[in-house]
């Protein structure tokens, strides 16, 4: 498990992981383990969360079983989209981490505050995945709430998935650098008092 950092090595380490952070969609051929996965995880379960509900469980799909996982879902699709998905899924990971939250109907204050905790979780794993030359791409397709794609996956009535991440490790050399800044939070700001209008940000960027 990583070890924690403390004083102002934690403030610069978590920083730079922040902002080196990218979504990558190549990666090398190195499997993805268990191990590392369930590491990751039992630091990013630290997350924040209402009432410490822990909205949240998992479905590990390791790298030896990616193939197999692959055709457990195409029963799900038409012959046309079944084969590409079957590319598709090939191509885009090493391994998959599906992500899977309690979704009892009606988007109360209580679903938001466990999606918004599933949320959190998600983007501490990226960070920790990153640490670990670990690429996550967080994908919510359509798949996502195809309701016999639920079945195959063991969503159960009363739960929804976050986020199908896939997973790959990658090399310092294919990390892309920024496709531009990021908007300065002070354009986005406003300081309660501060009559002054600032400028409208005019670039976004969501990798």
């Amino acid at each position: 498990m990583t070890q924690p950092i403390t004083g102002d090595e934690s403030s610069v380490s978590i920083a730079h992981t922040i902002r080196a952070r990218r979504t990558l969609r190549e990666f090398t051929n190195e499997a993805v383990s268990e191990q590392l996965v369930m590491e990751l995880l039992n630091d990013a379960v630290w997350a924040p969360n209402h009432g410490l509900r822990e909205p949240w469980r998992f479905l590990f799909v390791p790298t030896e079983q990616k193939g197999a996982f692959i055709e457990h879902l195409l029963p799900a699709f038409d012959t046309a989209q079944a084969e590409k998905m079957r590319v598709y899924l090939h191509a885009q990971a090493s391994a998959f981490l599906i992500v899977i939250m309690p979704d009892k109907g009606g988007h109360d204050k209580q679903w938001e505050e466990d999606l918004m905790a599933s949320a959190a979780l998600i983007q501490n794993f990226q960070l920790l995945a990153w640490e670990r030359k670990l690429g996550v791409v967080w994908k919510t397709n359509d798949h996502n709430w195809n309701p016999f794609v639920r079945e195959l996956l063991g969503v159960q009535s009363g739960e929804k998935i976050t986020g199908m991440l896939h997973l790959g490790h990658f090399k310092e050399d294919q990390v892309p650098a920024p496709k531009k800044p990021r908007t300065r939070a002070e354009l986005k700001t406003h300081i309660f008092g501060n009559i002054t209008v600032r400028e409208e940000p005019t670039n976004y960027e969501n990798d």
